[in-house]
């Protein structure tokens, strides 16, 4: 896998909020959630349809490939 797709990014970042719903008062997004949304974010911005996983953070790259994983 070289790149991601901005609806895998979408699809996981869905995964992680099922497996690990918004806490606090500010709704806050677990860990693995929050690291695969600034790429995503970034994409949107950008109109970008996919991004070449070595740009992502280890912390992004692993709730990315822990995903692909369950699908």
């Amino acid at each position: 896998m070289l790149f991601v797709t901005i609806q895998e990014l979408e699809a996981a970042i869905n995964y992680w909020r099922s497996q690990s719903p918004s806490k606090g008062d500010e709704l806050r997004l677990c860990p693995e959630a929050s690291a695969l949304a600034k790429p995503y974010a970034l994409m949107i911005v950008q109109g970008a349809q996919r991004v070449p996983v070595d740009v992502l953070d280890e912390l992004a790259r692993s709730a990315i490939q822990q995903y692909q994983k369950t699908s």
